[in-house]
């Protein structure tokens, strides 16, 4: 992608606002059926939405809030190759965040869990941090000119 002006293309960014949220809840289920799915004999929609299962008085809310801590590392890796520019990483964040908290109030009510907030804003703070650095690495590194200059 040519990082030259931007122009205004809104089927872009809601194109990318939902393959990241579907490579986010990809992510999230594989690593709630690694971690949670081992320790349940159900894995259902509950561990994902329910602001109740993410508790860290048991193994299981441990478990748990390491996937949602996982799917935001993973997030951080899905937003360089779908989103691109290190700018727009917490404006996608914050929306795949409050998508999902709307999600979760249409599941299970309000999060009424402090430890929900806590994870959730964590995740974000890692997936858009995380998300700027790389993609601020990859838009820092060197164009190669002598390749440029032999194609001439």
């Amino acid at each position: 992608m040519f990082y030259g002006t931007m122009v205004w293309d809104p089927w872009l960014i809601v194109s990318q606002i939902v393959c990241l949220q579907c490579l986010y809840y990809l992510s999230l289920g594989v690593a709630m059926a690694l971690l949670v799915g081992t320790r349940v004999p159900r894995l259902t929609l509950l561990y994902l939405f329910d602001f109740a299962t993410l508790t860290p008085r048991t193994p299981t809310g441990w478990c748990a809030i390491a996937s949602f801590l996982l799917a935001a590392v993973a997030g951080a890796g899905f937003m360089l190759y779908v989103i691109e520019r290190a700018k727009k990483c917490l404006d996608f964040a914050a929306t795949l965040y409050i998508i999902h908290l709307f999600i979760c109030i249409v599941y299970g009510g309000w999060p009424a869990s402090v430890s929900w907030w806590v994870v959730n804003i964590t995740g974000l703070a890692i997936m858009a941090l995380l998300g700027e650095y790389l993609c601020i690495r990859r838009e820092l590194k060197e164009i190669p000119i002598s390749r440029l200059r032999a194609s001439k």
